[in-house]
């Protein structure tokens, strides 16, 4: 490392040079020229992060602090730390965001905005840069609420549209409960004795808490990572969240800003192995928002909305790996995941830019004009549904393994819905495959449609690479020793290998492909005949389980309510404290201007009353006065 370390805070700084040369020069005149400084910067950051991580195989990872902010007995320093979770999750991060960035290219070409859209994204990536290398959680809050903000820009980037303006409003507010609870836990922490932030120094402080100390810090810093990576009750937001350009989903709501929840409970995981509780309810949120995002998905036909339903759900089974205790299968699901759900959503918005329609029975016989569309995203939709090779089997079925060897009260159910889920995952995933590229033509625009050029397809084409060779994290890494295992896991985590929890893991997806077949290629189960028959369940996941409408009552029932009785509060009780006040000044002043008469004598009287008055109140006795004037 020829800077000592120093050269680490280039990987986020980079992509904030390109952010401020584009926002400053290229907005308009030049717009052409931005994505290529976007992706030059992101290039620079991407070969930092393999050298230095290169650097630190083996060995000890790189912590660098800066002096910052002093305030009282608080310090804060500017600090990076390069370990393997945040060296991987930056590779990941960068490479998927430079793909994009090339993708997008072709994508946004002739869109009011272009410039704009790429400042945006360079302000994103280094964002979300700043946030995986942070050295300390005040650090990461920060980080943590820009990507926030470019999340609601990127949403509403047509925000002419009225449709896009109102996902972006609701994915703002919505996040902001979560992150309401991060920010509550950080205020905690600094209210400690001594009061430490860096994650290191919190990884000894944290044992010299209350255990009802860590379990609130525990759970608030959960609340943040539910709102960000959209776990179940927060997970409103990331479908209408769709509304955005193709791309942002793909990078932005797939896989790198939603991940960041998953993210940050396994950079401060040793809090939650301190607090048992807080693992379990970690455990129940994810498998619920797993089971719950994955029926929504059975019954969609936007496949953007698919889409968004399954990376809901898949970062759903991330955190129930995190709470039943499989570290290290959570973070490589993360990694994989993110190659194939962005391989997806980018072959969903190759369809999009040669069909000009979201809705998947507007498609159909898109194999033969779309080939390499329809092969990559074939290879992304084996790997979701944890086909044999590819990444997606090895990744969930060390989810499946750990949530049975959990120790975890109740493990055995988790397992038995995380199974479920995967069933439904492949059904899901082939019932949109076989909608949108097997079968007729549904529509003109599908008759006509034709394979999107190579600055889309290139970017779809490494991708599915990817897809198919990053389950190899699982055998071996170039830099380590070992493979996924070796380079990250908690404490004395153990993997286990169970081939009768993989058979039956893949037995149950090939199941689940096997129904989507019967039903929407080869028609020998009718989907119109199954929802005529049970019409409750069909309009119950149609509408999502009524969660938005649930969302809706409560806000206008206890949030407005509760903001109507405040008005009432300020205006009656605080104002009219403040009022009374004035009313009282008024009304004395009235009262007390009939003394004044112009008479000195009177005035002169009046102060000779007040003065005695006074040292009889002050000294209280008048042997106590008399005693004050005749001491010598």
């Amino acid at each position: 490392m020829v800077l000592g370390g120093f050269e680490l805070f280039l990987i986020p700084g980079l992509p904030f040079v390109a952010f401020v040369l584009i926002a400053a020069f290229l907005l308009k005149r030049g717009e052409k020229a931005a994505p290529f400084v976007l992706i030059a910067a992101l290039t620079g950051s991407l070969v930092i992060t393999i050298q230095a991580l290169a650097s630190i195989a083996g060995g000890k990872p790189i912590s660098v602090s800066l002096p910052w902010l002093q305030v009282g007995g608080l310090s804060l320093d500017l600090g990076v730390l390069l370990d393997h979770l945040s060296g991987l999750m930056m590779i990941t991060v960068c490479t998927v965001s430079l793909l994009v960035q090339v993708y997008s290219i072709g994508y946004m070409k002739g869109e009011i905005g272009y410039g704009r859209y790429f400042a945006y994204m360079s302000l994103f990536s280094g964002s979300m840069l700043g946030l995986v290398i942070a050295d300390n959680i005040v650090q990461t809050y920060i980080f943590w609420e820009l990507v926030g903000i470019c999340s609601y820009l990127l949403i509403g980037f047509w925000y002419r549209r009225p449709s896009a303006a109102a996902a972006a409003k609701k994915a703002f507010v919505v996040t902001r409960f979560g992150d309401l609870g991060f920010l509550t836990a950080i205020l905690i922490l600094s209210f400690q004795k001594p009061a430490v932030f860096g994650f290191d120094q919190l990884s000894h402080s944290i044992r010299l808490m209350g255990p009802g100390v860590v379990t609130a810090v525990a759970l608030l810093i959960f609340s943040g990572a539910v709102g960000k990576s959209a776990q179940f009750p927060l997970h409103i937001w990331l479908p209408d969240a769709m509304e955005g350009p193709t791309p942002v989903s793909a990078l932005i709501h797939a896989a790198t800003m939603v991940a960041a929840g998953v993210y940050l409970v396994a950079r401060a995981y040793f809090i939650f192995a301190a607090a048992p509780a807080a693992l379990l309810v970690v455990a129940i949120i994810g498998t619920a928002t797993l089971f719950f995002a994955a029926t929504m998905g059975v019954a969609e036909n936007d496949i953007k909305r698919v889409l968004a339903y399954s990376t809901i759900s898949q970062l759903g089974y991330m955190m129930m790996a995190l709470g039943v205790g499989g570290y290290t299968a959570g973070v490589f699901h993360l990694t994989t995941h993110a190659f194939f759900k962005a391989l997806l959503f980018l072959t969903a918005g190759s369809v999009i830019h040669s069909v000009h329609s979201n809705d998947m029975w507007q498609m159909g016989g898109l194999g033969k004009r779309m080939p390499i569309t329809a092969f990559t995203c074939l290879i992304g939709a084996l790997a979701l549904a944890g086909i044999f090779p590819l990444s997606g089997f090895w990744s969930k079925d060390e989810i499946l393994t750990a949530a049975w060897y959990s120790h975890l009260p109740g493990h055995q159910i988790i397992f038995v819905v995380a199974l479920a889920g995967v069933v439904m995952t492949a059904f899901y995933m082939f019932r949109l495959w076989f909608l949108t590229f097997c079968g007729e033509p549904r529509s003109e625009q599908a008759e006509h449609a034709h394979e999107s050029p190579w600055v889309m397809a290139v970017p779809l084409l490494i991708l599915a690479t990817l897809a198919v060779i990053a389950g190899g994290l699982k055998l071996h890494i170039p830099w380590t020793t070992g493979g996924i295992g070796e380079m990250i896991r908690f404490g004395d985590e153990k993997e286990t290998v169970s081939v009768f929890i993989i058979g039956l893991s893949l037995v149950v997806s090939l199941l689940g492909i096997g129904v989507a077949w019967a039903a929407y290629r080869a028609n020998l189960i009718s989907p119109a005949a199954f929802n005529a028959r049970f019409p409750g369940l069909h309009r119950l996941l149609k509408n999502a389980w009524y969660f938005n409408r649930a969302w809706e009552l409560f806000a206008t029932r206890v949030v407005l309510a509760g903001a109507r009785m405040a008005a009432w509060f300020d205006r009656h009780v605080v104002n009219g404290m403040v009022d009374g006040v004035a009313w009282l000044a008024g009304w004395a002043g009235r009262r007390l201007r009939v003394a004044q008469t112009g008479q000195m004598q009177f005035y002169a009287l009046v102060f000779i009353f007040a003065l005695v008055a006074g040292l009889v109140v002050v000294f209280g006795r008048g042997q106590s006065l008399l005693s004050l004037v005749m001491r010598p």
